[in-house]
């Protein structure tokens, strides 16, 4: 938590402003573009990461689509992941999350402006819902982030095995894939305290439908995860 108390203190007179107006997108989401409400979320998180002393390596922004809807998967390392990707990904993007998280405020706020889902995990009709509406907003021309290992591994940068049924929605969809390697991600807000950290984003080469068309989920999930997992690997080994 001394983290973001000092993203906040650093951010003091920012703040008050910023959440008044994240505040009204969340009320009236309908009269405003989603390019505006996302560029207010992408400032605050940006304002986060300086103030929490955080450095982004990034790599690969170039392999995120500028047209049509995609769709992102990631490994999951902690509470930072999504801030990670919402402030370094241009294009805007709704999030899967768990329902915990959903009435969180800010991230409750985030997510209305994004149309974001929470899913229930314990839920399996749930969970089949917000696969079938993330579908629905992917052919319509939305995009979104998803975690396929469901929840963070807790393993610093070891994986967890991907869910397959988190693949559903991009495969109805036909939409390219992009996979999302972070690596340190857990050192922002699930270690205590605010010494500076560095935590790397790679955006991974898209995988189009016309590559994965004929796996079945199970063998997307595994592809993508083998995928992230190597760059992992790679760039531990430098």
């Amino acid at each position: 938590m001394n983290r973001i108390v000092t993203m906040v203190l650093k951010n003091i007179l920012f703040v008050p402003w910023a959440w008044f107006r994240l505040c009204r997108y969340a009320r009236h989401p309908e009269r405003y573009s989603m390019e505006e409400m996302y560029r207010h979320i992408q400032m605050i998180m940006r304002r986060a990461v300086k103030g929490g002393n955080i450095a982004l390596l990034v790599t690969g922004q170039e392999n995120i689509p500028r047209e049509g809807s995609f769709m992102l998967y990631s490994n999951h390392q902690g509470m930072f992941d999504s801030l990670a990707v919402a402030a370094t990904c241009d294009v805007p993007l709704g999030v899967v999350l768990k329902k915990e998280l959903y009435h969180i405020p800010f991230l409750h706020q985030v997510a209305l402006c994004t149309k974001s889902f929470a899913m229930d995990r314990e839920d399996l009709r749930q969970s089949l819902t917000v696969i079938r509406q993330v579908t629905e907003e992917l052919k319509a021309g939305r995009s979104y982030l998803l975690f396929p290992e469901g929840t963070r591994s807790r393993k610093g940068n070891e994986m967890l095995p991907f869910h397959s049924g988190s693949f559903r929605c991009a495969m109805k969809a036909k939409c390219p894939i992009v996979p999302v390697t972070l690596i340190d991600c857990f050192q922002v807000l699930d270690q205590k305290g605010s010494k500076p950290v560095s935590v790397q984003i790679h955006y991974l080469t898209p995988i189009l439908y016309e590559e994965y068309k004929d796996l079945n989920t199970t063998e997307l999930a595994q592809l993508v995860h083998d995928r992230i997992e190597e760059k992992i690997r790679q760039c531990l080994e430098k």
